[in-house]
């Protein structure tokens, strides 16, 4: 069965002549739930702005359903069915978090009530406060809104870039549930983390990139006990 999404061979950089990926390979069935950990600087958001068009890949190809879509536009991408949520100013602050939704779903309006009511379903601490605007939302709950509102569009893929950073132990694990609970509705989800161990827990098979290439790669549950991974990158990365 071929991937959903792969990345075969990947170059790419921010600057003219600087690679901060040099090769690297990833993909993702349909349904899966995949991690990306690693040091600070290993590439790994990097890695997954280069799936959705943000950085420029200088080598290797990006399929999606078979199809090449290397260095297409990020609107693009969303139309086709890929979805992503950055880590920082992810939602619109001075809207409400049902002008957030709209937006979400501005390519394809005739859906926003259908596709409004289903995330209000997996969110319903957001159907409570629909008409707060988002910048008056603490940061777990900004988080909701950015996944929310990336999921409008109805993805097949949804690339989550660190959902986790600056989030308290507890929004953490409430972030973290809410990513799997995603996944569970048939989305595959493809997650950038650098709370390490947690990140483990709850992925099917993870990625741990190493200036920006692969280190290992394996089930979420064997890179957990791996030696060589708790050694090299959890005593670090992983926090209890």
């Amino acid at each position: 069965m071929a991937a959903l999404i792969e990345a075969k061979e990947v170059v790419a950089g921010y600057l003219p002549g600087v690679n901060i990926l040099n090769g690297c390979n990833l993909y993702a069935n349909e349904g899966d739930l995949v991690g990306i950990i690693g040091p600070n600087g290993a590439g790994k958001s990097t890695l997954l702005k280069s799936l959705f068009g943000l950085v420029k890949v200088r080598e290797g190809h990006v399929t999606f359903k078979g199809n090449e879509i290397t260095n297409k536009r990020a609107d693009e991408l969303v139309q086709m069915g890929i979805g992503f949520v950055p880590q920082s100013n992810n939602v619109f602050p001075s809207l409400t978090i049902e002008e957030n939704l709209q937006i979400g779903a501005f390519r394809s309006p005739e859906k926003y009530e259908e596709r409004a009511e289903y995330v209000m379903g997996l969110f319903p601490t957001l159907a409570k406060r629909k008409s707060q605007k988002a910048g008056s939302l603490s940061g777990g709950e900004r988080q909701m809104v950015a996944m929310a509102r990336a999921l409008m569009m109805e993805p097949s893929v949804l690339l989550l870039d660190e959902p986790s950073a600056g989030l308290s132990p507890a929004l953490q694990d409430e972030v973290f549930i809410l990513v799997r609970k995603i996944n569970k509705t048939g989305v595959t989800v493809i997650i950038v983390e650098q709370n390490a161990r947690r990140c483990l827990q709850i992925v099917d098979r993870g990625y741990v990139l190493d200036q920006g290439k692969n280190a290992y790669e394996g089930t979420g549950k064997s890179l957990a006990v791996d030696p060589k991974v708790i050694e090299l990158y959890l005593g670090t990365l992983g926090r209890e």
